[in-house]
C-alpha cells in the first residue's frame, strides 16, 4: 500500500506540482511553438511523453547496470542525448508510417524533441532523484501527462487570444509570454494539495 500511494504522489506531483513547462520551465520551445492548434499541441504532447517514458526505460538500466558500474557516470548526459536521439528517430519514422498526417503537422517540431531539455531533465533527475525503475516510469509518465495537459491549456488559451483585440504593444510574443504565465501561475495553486491528499 505504501508502494502505491508513493507512486500516486509521483504521478500527481509530476503532473500538477512539478510540472516540467510550467514549474522548471524546461521544454519551453515545443510548449511555444507548436501550441497554435489544438491537433498540433495534443500530437506533440504524447510524443513526448511516449519519448519520455521509452527514454527512462533505456535510460534507466544504462546508468544503473552500465555507467554506474564501470565508473563512467560522467558520461550520463552524453549517453543519454544519444539515446533520446534514436527513440525519436524511431518515433519520426512511426508517425511517418502509420500517422502521415499528424507527422506533417508536426513538421520541423518533431526532430526538436531530440533538443527537448524537458526529456533529457526527466531522465537524469529520474537518476538523481533515486527513484527506482518503477517509481523513474511513473515520473515520466507524470511529467508527459503534465507537459500534454500544459500544452493542451495553452493552445486552448491562444485560440481565446486570436480571438480577441489585443493592445498593438502586447501583440505576439509578448501576449504569449503573459498567457503562459498566468497558466503557471495556476498550477502553483497545486502546491501542498498532493501532501495534504496523503497526510
Amino acid at each position: 500500500m505504501d508502494l502505491m500511494k508513493s507512486l500516486i504522489v509521483i504521478l500527481l506531483s509530476s503532473v500538477l506540482v512539478n510540472n516540467y513547462v510550467l514549474s522548471r520551465f524546461l521544454g519551453i520551445c515545443p510548449f511555444l511553438g507548436v501550441s497554435k492548434k489544438l491537433d498540433q499541441a495534443t500530437g506533440m504532447g504524447v510524443s513526448v511523453t511516449a519519448v519520455m517514458l521509452l527514454a527512462t526505460a533505456v535510460t534507466w538500466p544504462i546508468q544503473h547496470l552500465l555507467l554506474d558500474r564501470v565508473g563512467l557516470g560522467y558520461m550520463q548526459t552524453i549517453i543519454f542525448i544519444l539515446v533520446i536521439a534514436a527513440l525519436v528517430q524511431m518515433l519520426e519514422l512511426i508517425l511517418k508510417r502509420f500517422f502521415p498526417a499528424l507527422h506533417k503537422n508536426l513538421g520541423v517540431y518533431l526532430p526538436l524533441i531530440t533538443t527537448n531539455c524537458a526529456v533529457l531533465g526527466v531522465a537524469i533527475n529520474n537518476i538523481t532523484d533515486g527513484y527506482s525503475f518503477l517509481e523513474s516510469i511513473v515520473s515520466s509518465l507524470g511529467c508527459g501527462l503534465g507537459f500534454l495537459l500544459a500544452m493542451v491549456l495553452f493552445s486552448g488559451m491562444r485560440s481565446r487570444i486570436d480571438e480577441t483585440n489585443i493592445p498593438k504593444p502586447f501583440r505576439g510574443l509578448a501576449v504569449t509570454l503573459i498567457a503562459a504565465s498566468f497558466i503557471s501561475l495556476a498550477f502553483m495553486g497545486f502546491a501542498g494539495v498532493v501532501d495534504a491528499l496523503f497526510a
